[in-house]
C-alpha cells in the first residue's frame, strides 16, 4: 500500500537546517496554498493547533536505533521512542500555540520544524483531543528524558 501526500503550505521561520534551538520560543509563520484558505475559516478560534508537516531533510529512513537528539551518552533506543526525524515515514507532529490566523498565513509558537518545511495538514487542538491532556497526569517517561532539557 502506498499513500501520497501534497504539501498544503510551508512553515517558515528563522531557523535553518540542523541549528539547535529553543524549539518553545520559535515563532514560525505557515504559509497556505491559496487553494486551502478556505479550509483555515473558525481556526482562529482555538488557542492551538496541531501541525503535520514532512521530515524533507531526513535522508535515512531505514536507521531503526538512536541516541536522542544524537547525544551519545543517552542510550541507543528504538526510533519510534524518540522525536528522531530519521523515521521510516518522515512524518512530523506538533501541538503549538495559534498566535494569528491572517488570510493564508497562521503565526504559531513552539513548532519544531526547520524554515521551509513542508506542512501536510492542520487540525485544532480541542476537546476531541482532551483525552491527551487527561492523560497527561498519568504519563510514564524514561529515565533518560530528563538529561534532554540539560
Amino acid at each position: 500500500m502506498k499513500f501520497t501526500f501534497k504539501p498544503i503550505g510551508y512553515i517558515h521561520n528563522d531557523v535553518k537546517p540542523f541549528r539547535r534551538v529553543n524549539w518553545s520560543t520559535i515563532i514560525s509563520e505557515i504559509r497556505i496554498f491559496p487553494n486551502y484558505v478556505e479550509g483555515l475559516k473558525g481556526l482562529e478560534a482555538y488557542s492551538h493547533i496541531e501541525v503535520f508537516f514532512i521530515f524533507h531533510l531526513s535522508t535515512s529512513p531505514n536507521i531503526l536505533l538512536v541516541h536522542p537528539r544524537g547525544r551519545a551518552d543517552l542510550p541507543l533506543v528504538g526510533v519510534f521512542s524518540t522525536h528522531s526525524p530519521f523515521r521510516p515515514n518522515p512524518l512530523g507532529f506538533s501541538i503549538v500555540k495559534l498566535l494569528k490566523v491572517d488570510v493564508n498565513r497562521i503565526y504559531v509558537k513552539g513548532l519544531d520544524a526547520y524554515d521551509g518545511t513542508p506542512v501536510i495538514d492542520i487540525k485544532p487542538f480541542s476537546y476531541a483531543s482532551e483525552k491527551l491532556v487527561e492523560l497527561a497526569g498519568e504519563l510514564r517517561l524514561p529515565s533518560w528524558i530528563s538529561s534532554l532539557e540539560e
